[in-house]
């Protein structure tokens, strides 16, 4: 084998012991080849409605994947050489961002997004390569020619992945149109739904709230001059993304805030912020008592709650202007669930219809916060690491932190959270290796009986998601 040549191990990712990593291969292959099923992520649908050939391993590999981007950045590079913001780019520019993601490609070592791609490079694209200034050209070639073939497009990978459910995130008034075309398509035989998404309709501090909540009630047919008729075309919105396929909502403000206010205050609040002249303290209150709102709805229409706060979104107001949100400039805060989920779960918490998944990128409150909560209100689970966390070491902290206080079925299964396409199979996988890792673990230390660990590995990565979201409780594998 040539220096240019690699082949990911077999083996990786599982524990370094002979006598334990036997075990973990063994519950792996339980794992392996289970059906992908994503409940939370960002693929935009007409990916799949269209399926059309990618464009370039750039669109595909750099463009749309923020952990490429931030670090290239980090290091130096103009994120518009790797063209973010610039939309369809030429051949050259294409060629010229893949040879700096190249030219950057040792500083990515030891990275998850190194790892998912080299991952995709072999078990999606069968190159056995590793990515150098040196090998750059050789690469883009190889991938430009297999993505022009029948058996790359979205559609043929979508079914060889192995996926059998995938939920994008889609703004409250979407009409949903490339969902409901995927439904009708005899022809697609996968299950792509929707994901309520209603964050800025709910910022009442935001300058644009008047005409956010204008094109909701347009959506809704719904006058939303009231506090009252913004909350029926909520109502209304939620029951329209559940008819079309939705089994959660999501929500990612800068903390998990929730409040009850009096009718009276909550009317007179929303009636400041339509008129522009609302508080910044004043807006946070209506922003809680509104989410608040979701809750109550969610225990009504049974979409599950799924909350991913503190993050300081677009941190730099520069790169924001100049490209946009979603480009890397999302940084982690610390988040405090305990106190701000109180008056939630007080309200909603113990209603059989309601159901709660949280996440959190702060790492101490797994087993501070997040395991005890879920280790006692029927309604809460334990969400899977996510973003800046989901990386191998991060992922078996999580299993270890919170498997001590509530095992393993008061957790979400995985959650991908990718707008990478062809990452997806990459994450899963490493998911159950990791699974099988800590499982493998607890077996060989004579924590767990190997029969109890092998049921798990046979749950985990398909029936616990499913369970979670309430994905079977939606007629058909087809909304």
């Amino acid at each position: 084998m040539t220096d240019d040549a690699y082949v990911p191990h077999p083996d990786r990712l599982l524990p370094a012991d002979p006598a334990v990593r036997d075990i973990a291969r063994d519950l792996y292959r339980g794992m392996k080849d289970q059906p992908i099923v994503s409940p939370h992520g960002h693929v935009d649908p007409r990916l799949l409605l269209d399926d059309q050939p990618f464009r370039d391993p750039t669109s595909l590999f750099i463009t749309p994947d923020h952990y490429v981007n931030r670090l290239l950045h980090a290091r130096g590079v103009d994120l518009a050489d790797l063209g973010v913001g610039r939309g369809p780019l030429e051949e050259k520019d294409s060629r010229a961002a893949w040879r700096l993601l190249a030219e950057h490609w040792h500083a990515f070592a030891g990275t998850p997004s190194r790892y998912w791609m080299e991952h995709e490079f072999y078990e999606v694209f069968g190159l056995e390569t590793v990515l150098s200034p040196r090998t750059a050209d050789a690469m883009y070639d190889a991938l430009a020619e297999k993505i022009a073939q029948p058996a790359f497009r979205p559609r043929a990978l979508f079914e060889r992945f192995g996926i059998q459910v995938m939920a994008t995130t889609d703004d409250p008034v979407d009409d949903l149109a490339p969902h409901a075309a995927l439904a009708a398509d005899a022809a697609f035989t996968g299950r792509v739904i929707p994901t309520f998404r209603p964050d800025k309709y709910l910022e009442a501090g935001r300058s644009d709230f008047p005409s956010l909540t204008d094109a909701l009630g347009e959506a809704a047919g719904i006058d939303t001059g009231t506090y009252d008729g913004y909350h029926e075309a909520m109502r209304a919105r939620r029951l329209y993304f559940r008819d079309h396929g939705a089994v959660s909502s999501d929500h990612a403000h800068i903390d998990p805030g929730t409040a009850r206010l009096s009718e009276e205050d909550a009317r007179r609040l929303y009636g400041a912020a339509r008129a522009g002249e609302i508080g910044a303290d004043e807006a946070v209150t209506l922003r809680r008592h509104l989410l608040g709102d979701q809750a109550r709805l969610a225990a009504e229409d049974g979409l599950v709650m799924t909350l991913h706060p503190a993050v300081y979104r677009n941190h730099s107001e520069r790169m924001f202007q100049q490209f946009g949100p979603d480009v890397g400039f999302d940084i982690p805060v610390a988040v405090d669930f305990v106190h701000h989920l109180a008056p939630m779960l007080g309200d909603v918490g113990h209603e059989p219809n309601f159901r709660t998944v949280l996440f959190t990128i702060d790492e101490t409150v797994f087993s501070r916060e997040i395991a005890p909560l879920a280790g006692v209100y029927p309604s809460v689970y334990a969400g899977a690491p996510w973003w800046f966390i989901d990386a191998p070491d991060a992922i078996l902290r999580y299993r270890r932190a919170v498997s001590e206080t509530i095992g393993y079925s008061r957790t979400s299964g995985f959650i991908d959270d990718t707008r990478a396409f062809c990452s997806i199979p990459a994450r899963h996988d490493m998911s159950r290796r990791l699974d099988a890792t800590h499982l493998a673990g607890l077996v060989a230390e004579h924590r767990m009986r190997l029969e109890d660990a092998v049921e798990l590995a046979a749950t985990l990565p398909d029936q616990q998601p499913r369970e979670v979201f309430r994905l079977d409780d939606v007629a058909g594998e087809k909304h």
